[in-house]
């Protein structure tokens, strides 16, 4: 016997909570994309296990969730993007291609003999007047824009900390874009910058993961907090 609608579309939710916590947000001329990466085994290709990939040159997707799940939604959002390109000879918008993927989540929702697709997934890119774009789709088919957000077991936590220090400040540069990135993860990633995989997409620009950097700007991050509670203690000392 099927289980009521409400009540599978609730345990495919639930599978994607349980998956690792990505951050994404839009910084003045970026996009940063942030992921705690999982664990492999010792002879594993760590290559071979992905949470980002393109879409489209100027559009990316992460997914938290069922991975066999999210490369069928990867390889259909693929194929529509080469068929707009080809149809109406423009690339596709963020917002295009966002609702093409929660049209196809939302039909996995009412018909027999499937389940729904057991993945949120985060769309990010630029459009052609250059504007970043970011949204979110859940299993349910649903999509929103956000400027900022988390998805993943400890989402809660790190959008909390992007509610409270996701301002044009932080977001001013492009290296202050990526420590904002590197901080809200390192609220939930337990082994510092071994654990943090870093992505980061320009208007006409390829996507490029930063990997090399990270340990480095945890390194400053440490050093800035270290010097933060020093300065609280000479305050109370005062």
């Amino acid at each position: 016997m099927l289980k009521p609608l409400f009540v599978v579309i609730g345990s495919e939710i639930v599978t994607t909570t349980k998956s690792l916590t990505h951050c994404y947000f839009e910084g003045k001329d970026i996009v940063v994309l942030g992921v705690e990466k999982k664990s492999v085994a010792k002879l594993q290709e760590e290559r071979t296990v992905r949470k980002i990939c393109t879409l489209d040159d100027h559009v990316c997707m992460a997914f938290a969730g069922l991975t066999a799940d999210a490369r069928i939604v990867i390889n259909r959002a693929r194929v529509e993007c080469q068929s707009h390109r080809l149809t109406v000879e423009d690339p596709v918008t963020v917002e295009y291609i966002t609702r093409h993927i929660a049209t196809l989540k939302q039909r996995y929702t009412q018909s027999n003999g499937r389940r729904p697709f057991g993945i949120s997934a985060l769309i990010v890119g630029f459009d052609c007047d250059g504007t970043p774009r970011l949204y979110q789709t859940d299993p349910s088919g649903t999509y929103h824009a956000w400027k900022a957000n988390a998805i993943g077991r400890s989402a809660k936590t790190v959008r909390e900390f992007l509610e409270k220090n996701y301002t044009d400040e932080a977001i001013a540069t492009d290296n202050e874009s990526i420590k904002l990135a590197i901080k809200a993860l390192l609220e939930v990633v337990q082994s510092g910058g071994k654990n943090i995989e870093l992505a980061v997409i320009r208007r006409n620009q390829p996507l490029k993961v930063r990997s090399k950097e990270i340990e480095t700007l945890v390194t400053e991050i440490e050093k800035e907090k270290e010097d933060e509670a020093e300065k609280k203690k000479q305050k109370k000392s005062t």
